[in-house]
């Protein structure tokens, strides 16, 4: 009897913590932002998110702006799926997922479009939370990916119209020294690389990616979720010379540029 009651009291008012002590080894447990479209309107997309088998921190709906928390961020949401992005997985347990209401490629017989554009406004609203997550969480600009980019080989989302580059301007995520891109572009017009080249590049960037040596439908989808990020005027997957100039500069200690909080860009490194 003792011993329940003993039981009792532990589980209604839980141990004596002391809390004056700190460790200095600690970070957050969002180590990465992942940025969806919820490829519908805002009333299914909020039953999906908030009834249905999938889940997400964030919902930004069109007109008006307007954010949503649905889920708490010390809470796990299920929005990843499968996902690895540079060599790390369960990417849901240690994640922010922001879904956006934007309806892709919805309609279309082909994930090639034609894809809704954004609305202004709403980006400017997933601007500023993601840098309010990035900021809270010191999460790394280099861990702000699209759904496509984390598990490629069965989404697309945030899709070719989601302006990557606008987060660049805005000192959130880096972006390769285009000078350079320009000037590696010449040698890859000469001479395309082989399978290999290109699935190990991709891998170094952080894609899952088999190393496979052929130009086989996985490799495509990793190859077209990295184009729709840094060249998204053409997105098919094929191999040609400037997605392999992006690719070289991007994989270069030197190859990746920061907007820092004067503005200016600077040389960024992981």
């Amino acid at each position: 009897m003792i011993v329940a009651l003993l039981a009792l009291g532990a589980s209604a008012t839980g141990p004596e913590i002391d809390t004056r002590y700190t460790s200095d080894n600690q970070n957050s447990r969002v180590q990465f932002i992942v940025i969806h479209y919820t490829e519908g309107n805002f009333a299914s997309s909020l039953e999906t998110l908030t009834h249905g088998d999938v889940s997400s921190h964030y919902l930004v709906d069109v007109s008006p702006p307007t954010i949503y928390r649905l889920v708490d961020e010390t809470r796990r949401a299920w929005h990843a799926g499968p996902a690895s992005w540079q060599g790390h997985t369960y990417i849901n347990a240690n994640s922010v997922g922001i879904e956006i209401v934007n309806r892709g490629p919805s309609g279309s017989a082909s994930e090639s479009g034609p894809y809704e554009p954004y609305g202004g406004p709403q980006i400017l609203a997933v601007v500023a939370l993601v840098r309010d997550i990035e900021r809270r969480h010191e999460v790394r600009p280099d861990r702000i990916a699209g759904h496509a980019e984390v598990l490629p080989q069965q989404k697309v989302d945030p899709g070719p119209l989601f302006p990557w580059h606008r987060l660049f301007e805005a000192g959130l995520v880096p972006w390769p020294d285009m000078d350079a891109v320009m000037a590696a572009r010449p040698s890859f017009e000469r001479q395309l690389p082989d399978a290999h080249w290109f699935q190990r590049h991709l891998a170094s960037h952080g894609s899952a990616i088999v190393q496979t040596g052929l130009f086989d439908e996985q490799t495509r989808r990793v190859m077209q979720a990295f184009q729709m990020r840094y060249r998204p005027a053409r997105f098919d997957g094929a191999p040609d010379a400037e997605t392999a100039a992006l690719l070289d500069v991007i994989t270069r200690p030197d190859g990746l540029r920061l907007i820092g909080a004067d503005g200016h860009e600077h040389l960024w490194k992981a």
